[in-house]
């Protein structure tokens, strides 16, 4: 699958293709992938610094609403990814991209992500128990950024 980003350039834009790299990890990798978004740092750092796991990290940093990592999976092959992250957010287009891009699992997770009770279910239901644990840890992370946001006495602080 091939996903097309439109780049700037002075005068025109020009599409530029990126191609979709696979998401294949053994169960421990994704029990440190939810650890890490969990708050773990030591994790999250190791990841950031793997030529074999690098998008887990930048994913964290994407999900703490960083410009720059969120830039980095779409260039790198991980639009996929990014598109879980804003579907957590509450971005339906983001969601229908990857119902009908037939990524069911990310789908499910980010919906998870997102209070929805019966993808949470889902997960647990089609045994994917380790993704069911990220959802819930990105669940957390994104109600306290949002918690963060709202307090009037933290204001500026992220």
């Amino acid at each position: 699958m091939i996903f097309k980003r439109k780049k700037k350039k002075k005068e025109a834009e020009i599409t530029q293709s990126v191609r979709l790299k696979p998401l294949r990890y053994p169960p421990k990798i994704l029990v440190g992938w939810a650890e890490a978004i969990g708050g773990n740092t030591d994790l999250r750092d190791w990841f950031l610094a793997s030529d074999d796991y690098k998008e887990l990290g930048m994913s964290i940093h994407a999900l703490l609403l960083k410009d720059e990592a969120r830039d980095w999976l779409m260039k790198n092959g991980y639009a996929h990814l990014m598109a879980m992250i804003n579907g957590v957010e509450g971005n339906q287009e983001a969601i229908h991209w990857l119902d009908k891009a037939n990524f069911q699992l990310l789908k499910h997770v980010a919906l998870a992500a997102d209070h929805n009770k019966a993808s949470q279910e889902w997960l647990l239901k089609s045994k994917y128990p380790e993704f069911a644990m990220i959802a819930e840890k990105i669940k957390v992370l994104k109600d306290q950024i949002e918690d963060t946001h709202n307090d009037i006495h933290s204001f500026g602080r992220d």
